[in-house]
Order: C-alpha cells, then sequence, then structure tokens
C-alpha cells in the first residue's frame, strides 16, 4: 500500500513534466523543462534543459516508463538532450545547434578539433541573441561511428590519414549521423523559424527535408590550430562544410 503511495506521488511529481511525441518505430520520450544554471564563460546563465529517450513502445501510461528505469541499463546507452534559452516557443526568431557528442574536444578540451570551441560558442551565441537551442547529440561520436572506433581513426590519423579515410577504413561512411528524433523534439518545442549554426549543409538540408522553417545559416568556425588545421582543411574538401562565406573553400 505505501508502496503504491509512494508511485502515485512520484508520478504527480513527473507526469507534467513528460511528453510522449510519436514515431514509426515507437515513441520519444521528452522530459523537461528543468531549470540548469551553466557557467557560461565565468558567468551564470539559466538554461532550459531537456532530455530524451526513444523507446520502442508507445505509451502514455508513465508509471509504466518509470517502472521499467532501473532494469533498463540506461547508463549502457547515450541520450541526448538540448538546452533552451529564452522564449524559444514564441521569439520570432531562434538560433539553434544541433552539436554532435564530442567525447575529446567537449569533455577534455582536445585541440586534434574544434568540437569543444563550436559547442560553447553556439551556448554564448544563443545567449547574445536572446533565444535559442543546444541539441546535444549523444549518439553521433566521430560522426556516428562511437567512441572505441573514433580511437582507432585516431591512431590512423597519427600514422597519415584524414578524417574521411580513417572512418572509410575502418568499415564505415564519413558520416553516419541521423538528426531524425532531434527534428522531432525541435517540432515539439517550436513552429516558428529558426536560424541554424553550423558549417555543414548536411545538417541544414535534414531540417528543411523535414519541413522545418529555416530563416538562415550562420557559420561557426575557430579555434584554428597548429593540431587540427588538417582536420578542418578535411572537412571543407572531403566532407563538403562550407567555409566562413558560405562556399567551399
Amino acid at each position: 500500500m505505501l508502496h503504491a503511495k509512494l508511485e502515485t506521488k512520484v508520478l504527480d511529481v513527473l507526469k507534467e513534466k513528460i511528453q510522449m511525441i510519436e514515431t514509426d518505430e515507437g515513441a520519444i520520450y521528452l522530459v523537461g523543462p528543468i531549470k540548469l544554471p551553466v557557467n557560461l564563460h565565468g558567468e551564470t546563465v539559466v538554461f532550459q534543459w531537456y532530455c530524451w529517450l526513444n523507446r520502442c513502445q508507445a505509451t502514455e501510461d508513465y508509471q509504466e516508463i518509470i517502472d521499467q528505469l532501473s532494469s533498463a541499463n540506461l547508463a549502457e546507452y547515450q541520450q541526448s538532450s538540448v538546452l533552451v534559452y529564452g522564449d524559444f516557443e514564441e521569439s520570432d526568431d531562434a538560433l539553434i545547434r544541433m552539436h554532435s557528442i564530442c567525447h575529446t574536444g567537449d569533455i577534455f578540451g582536445s585541440k586534434r578539433c574544434d568540437c569543444g570551441y563550436q559547442l560553447k560558442q553556439s551556448m554564448q551565441n544563443i545567449v547574445d541573441h536572446g533565444t535559442g537551442a543546444l541539441f546535444y547529440l549523444a549518439n553521433h561520436e566521430g560522426r556516428g561511428i562511437g567512441l572505441f572506433s573514433k580511437a582507432m581513426a585516431y591512431v590512423l590519423q597519427e600514422n597519415g590519414y584524414d578524417t574521411v579515410e580513417a572512418n572509410e577504413s575502418l568499415g564505415f561512411v564519413d558520416d553516419s549521423r541521423n538528426y531524425e528524433d532531434a527534428i522531432r523534439v525541435l517540432k515539439t518545442l517550436r513552429a516558428k523559424p529558426v536560424t541554424l549554426m553550423t558549417n555543414n549543409p548536411k545538417k541544414l538540408e535534414a531540417l528543411q527535408k523535414a519541413g522545418l522553417p529555416v530563416s538562415g545559416r550562420e557559420p561557426l568556425w575557430g579555434d584554428k590550430s597548429e593540431y587540427n588545421e588538417k582536420y578542418l582543411q578535411t572537412k571543407i574538401l572531403r566532407s563538403g562544410h562550407l567555409g566562413e562565406e558560405g562556399t567551399p573553400e
């Protein structure tokens, strides 16, 4: 009896913060918003944080989802999330960033890539703009090859391979990232136009193909160094990324 009462109390607290987004394979469960104060360049900025989970079942019985959490081994799998700033739903225009997780760049501050710089700079740009959202896509490590494979790709890069050659030599395509779930979450949070921060035309194309109103694109280059110069050039010359002026360099 006591356990049932506790379950009811937990569900009462959580149910207003859970949304179900149906997909072809099941559903995305979106939790939030959650107040998240963030240290951004020495200042505290308050974002609203959401996290989502993709499941093969579609149910609005959220108690069933809650009951499965402790046995679902979610720590073994990556979940994506989004940081929202300002009046994201109603503002006329908003900046967004579809950011792929980079364990080495985002966490360790590696200079082999520009990911850590892009993460912090996009957050700052969103705050400066007044509203926007940073989507942090956890299953995108190494352009979709995973962290362990990325480590092996780094070994190949240290032996003369570029990023594309290393990925392909390990049996992967250059870029296998998928944005469908993030786009579904974006559509749930906002219907008005967005400006996308990216150098990658594939991200822009993914949003446009999904019917999202995209009002523009902002480049996000920076933190060039001796350690990532070849990596950045490979993005442009091999992967089709756009230079700072919007065209391949």
